[in-house]
């Protein structure tokens, strides 16, 4: 093989080390969605909180998960490195999962506070350290995204099924269903904690705190060829760099009615299967948590074919910029409400409707979520200033912080607005929003300053 193929296979190949933070992810993200498939339920049925206030609980928490990695990536960036911050959280989600499974009001408010705070620490921590696997410019970066996302959605996609079917909605294990599905998913943070403390030596010197990068030699630093270093730097930023910061903050307002529509799939949309959808199977009755199974399986069969879309468009010259794939993105969640308005105008007050439909809402969700997150985490990296990587990796979590916490005081309406109207209203929002990006989006590619 000649110098240039081999150097072009090269380029097109990822990171070795992608893969380590692709399985500590997915451990990760076994352990959030598995208390996630049954955090409603467990608060309905087991705690007994009503309807409207379980909506606004789980707003609460799922928003306030993404509030705190703005400290978190702050004190990655200035005191702790991103390794640190990722093992401290993690070992703190763990326990947070441990304390839910207690059964009682008071553990269960400390498990949560345990879940928020370990989250902040982990969260924008290891999309920062997936950041810094590839030089400015390098074409693999939203593809080594999207390969990412596939990670935390690996881990979506089994912890239902542990979780919520098997452990947190099986009657045969009466009263200990839930804790037993909250004991699983601590079991499953702590193997992706531990993925992550024995394949941290394959990163080199990325992750490290600045004072533990002083003590090492500037040639230590070369850990793979063309990686990006995040300089310590104390110049102010220029005035390129503060437009690519306010790209991020004007395009965090449209993701916020993204996450607002999106997050409805944790708290109405499971309430919505528990009631008002016919889950028998051939004499089986799935339980209403399954369906967070759904999502994560779609993610992982369309991940490769999006990934295959915008490495085939990028090497025609026509692949759309990161603004215009989250203008599709609200776009197929927009449709993707359709399909549950049509069952709930099937259901009734008291009847039932197919599972097609909510399956097929969830496929066009899907589509949407790889259309705007995975490429949001990837825009972050590329916009934001090397010195305040981790801390706006942080800061793009605060429009999901603000759209899951919409999500449950909208979520609020479902126990008293009828079903059609209350999914219209997701219809309309994603729609709006989805026209007025696209509205904005040669203003917004011109203060990204040539960054594609």
């Amino acid at each position: 093989m000649s110098t240039a193929a081999a150097q072009d296979v090269s380029e097109q190949k990822q990171p070795g080390v992608l893969y380590m933070l692709f399985g500590t992810e997915a451990w990760e993200r076994f352990s959030y969605y598995g208390m996630r498939a049954i955090l409603v339920l467990y608060m309905t049925k087991a705690l007994l909180i009503s309807k409207g206030n379980a909506s606004l609980l789980y707003g609460a928490y799922t928003g306030l998960v993404y509030l705190t990695p703005l400290a978190g990536g702050f004190l990655a960036d200035r005191v702790l490195g991103y390794r640190r911050a990722i093992l401290i959280g993690g070992f703190v989600m763990a326990m947070g999962q441990f304390l839910l499974s207690v059964g009682s009001m008071p553990f269960f408010y400390l498990g949560l506070a345990c879940l928020i705070l370990g989250n902040g620490l982990f969260k924008p921590n290891i999309s920062t350290i997936v950041g810094t696997l590839y030089k400015e410019g390098d074409p693999r970066r939203d593809r080594g995204f999207t390969i990412f996302y596939m990670g935390i959605n690996l881990g979506a996609m089994f912890s239902p099924l542990v979780c919520g079917q098997l452990l947190g909605e099986n009657k045969a294990l009466g009263d200990q269903g839930f804790p037993w599905g909250f004991r699983a998913a601590g079991i499953g943070m702590l193997i992706g904690l531990t993925t992550f403390y024995v394949g941290q030596r394959w990163l080199g010197d990325r992750g490290l705190a600045p004072h533990q990068l002083a003590k090492k030699p500037a040639a230590s630093n070369a850990t793979d060829e063309g990686a990006e270093k995040a300089p310590a730097s104390s110049a102010p930023l220029t005035a390129i760099e503060k437009k690519r910061v306010l790209v991020l903050g004007l395009i965090g307002l449209f993701v916020v009615f993204f996450w607002m529509a999106f997050e409805q799939a944790g708290n109405s949309m499971t309430l919505f299967a528990d009631e008002r959808i016919d889950r028998s199977l051939f004499g089986w009755t799935m339980g209403a948590s399954i369906f967070q199974f759904v999502n994560p399986t779609f993610i992982l069969i369309l991940g490769p074919v999006l990934s295959w879309v915008w490495k085939t468009t990028s090497a025609r010259g026509v692949e759309p910029s990161t603004p215009a794939k989250m203008v599709l993105g609200l776009t197929f969640l927009a449709l993707g409400f359709l399909p549950l308005v049509a069952a709930a105008a099937i259901a009734g007050e008291n009847g039932h409707a197919g599972v097609g439909w909510l399956v097929s809402a969830y496929f066009l969700h899907t589509i949407g979520e790889l259309c705007l997150s995975p490429v949001g985490l990837s825009l972050v990296t590329k916009l934001a200033p090397k010195k305040y990587a981790a801390l706006l990796m942080g800061g793009w979590f605060i429009p999901v912080f603000i759209g899951n916490f919409l999500a449950g005081a909208t979520g609020f309406l479902y126990p008293t607005l009828s079903h059609v109207p209350f999914f219209g209203i997701f219809v309309a929002s994603s729609l709006t929003t989805a026209v007025a990006l696209m509205l904005l989006l040669k203003p917004i590619k011109k203060l990204m300053g040539g960054v594609h």
